[in-house]
């Protein structure tokens, strides 16, 4: 049987396959799966490589397998060899059984792998189908591999704009672009299910991690476009605005100012230079701008010469915003994030109590609990038998090698 859903879930009815590896594809079906949806994850005989990366430098180091469990809770799991000329029997009841099929596979080899939208729509005319690729459809870069740290993060212009003047390029935090694509794979599948609502009809969707990496560069992009004036990289001795600029404690703790130019009298109260309020350097965003090396060695001073409790207090009364740079362990330990169901826990992994919740929330309509991903090839009997297959058929496809014995080893979960 699938697996339990609450039966008032937004999704819940709804059929995915998910036929994709790490980690965006998959990341959206799990969204899918929190609200309800009955999602199959399909993978080769090795697994999906999502299954190791928690033990690739410099995911944090762990016995508790919690990569895979963040992109793949909830969903039952297949092994099918899609290479094997069996293997499409398979996959098309999978297609016909399925609402939305995702997949990331390169234009190309998922036409070889019987998974090429025209295939696919030819099985079943309403299905939904979304894919993400690394640069697009299009142009002489379309059938590169692509991952976040190279198509969303440095090709977009993201990576060399993130980083102070005379810093070199840094490595972003590991999977960032990929769960940020993510949402825009999960954005797209519910356009098209709402397109089908009206028309009956499905669609073929999709992004790209290059496309959404210049999607979160879009104010940098979008003046250069229009050819505007560039500040350049970040300097945090001499900012463009040093109202809004990472400041240190004298605790040594790091917190990020945001302040408007509305809040500049608030802000000169705050550090005790009320006089900065009559020098004119500083009557307005300009000024600012100009003698940003001055104010911001002012601030830095004075902001190191108390804790961080008091800066607290003190911004605090002064309704400046402000924000302490936490680390993901602190993050990990925030109140806010479980008081916002942001981190929930998670059944049935041992060692690893709590995962973090996908960002979508529909208020009033709880989510499915998150459970634990599947373990390799799981539920292939379970699913084969309830798209109709024989237990004489399903022996079969183990001799034609579609589907692998009972025996075998199962890849880390």
């Amino acid at each position: 049987m699938p697996h339990e859903t609450a039966t008032d879930s937004v999704f819940a009815g709804l059929k995915v396959l998910d036929v994709a590896s790490f980690i965006a594809a998959p990341a959206a079906a799990a969204v899918l799966a929190d609200f309800g949806a009955d999602v199959i994850k399909v993978e080769p005989a090795t697994g999906d490589p999502q299954r190791r990366l928690g033990s690739v430098p410099p995911s944090p180091r762990t016995h508790a397998n919690y990569n895979w469990h963040l992109a793949n809770r909830n969903k039952r799991g297949m092994v099918v060899d899609l290479k094997s000329p069996a293997a499409t029997t398979v996959l098309r009841r999978l297609v016909q059984w399925a609402d939305v099929v995702t997949t990331n596979f390169p234009h190309g080899t998922r036409e070889k792998l019987h998974l090429g939208y025209e295939e696919v729509a030819g099985w079943n005319p309403r299905v939904i189908y979304a894919d993400i690729t690394g640069f697009g459809d299009a142009g002489p870069d379309a059938t590169l591999p692509g991952f976040d740290v190279t198509a969303y993060w440095s090709r977009s212009g993201l990576l060399a704009a993130t980083r102070d003047a005379g810093a070199a390029p840094t490595v972003p935090v590991y999977g960032s672009g990929d769960y940020t694509a993510a949402i825009g794979i999960y954005s797209a599948i519910v356009t098209a299910l709402y397109h089908r609502e009206r028309t009956g009809t499905g669609a073929n969707v999709g992004t790209s991690l290059l496309a959404e990496g210049v999607w979160a560069t879009g104010t940098l992009v979008a003046g250069a476009l229009a050819a505007g004036t560039s500040f350049g990289l970040h300097d945090r001795t001499a900012p463009a605005n040093p109202l809004i600029n990472p400041y240190r404690s004298a605790d040594d703790q790091w917190f990020m100012l945001v302040a408007a130019p509305w809040h500049w009298p608030g802000l000169a109260n705050a550090v005790g230079h009320p006089e900065l309020l009559q020098d004119p350097r500083f009557a307005d965003p300009d000024g600012f701008a100009t003698n940003s090396a001055v104010l911001t060695g002012l601030l830095d001073a004075e902001f190191r010469s108390q804790p961080l409790a008091h800066w607290q207090e003190v911004l605090g009364r002064e309704h400046i915003t402000y924000s302490v740079i936490q680390s993901p362990e602190q993050a990990a330990q925030d109140p806010q994030l479980r008081a916002n169901d942001i981190v929930v826990p998670l059944e049935g992994v041992s060692g690893l109590e709590y995962t973090v919740n996908s960002p979508i929330t529909v208020r009033g309509v709880a989510k499915v609990p998150a459970t634990r991903a599947p373990e390799l090839g799981e539920h292939n009997d379970e699913i084969l038998a309830e798209l109709g297959f024989s237990a004489d058929e399903i022996e079969q496809l183990r001799a034609e090698k579609a589907i692998p014995d009972k025996t075998q080893p199962e890849a880390a979960s």
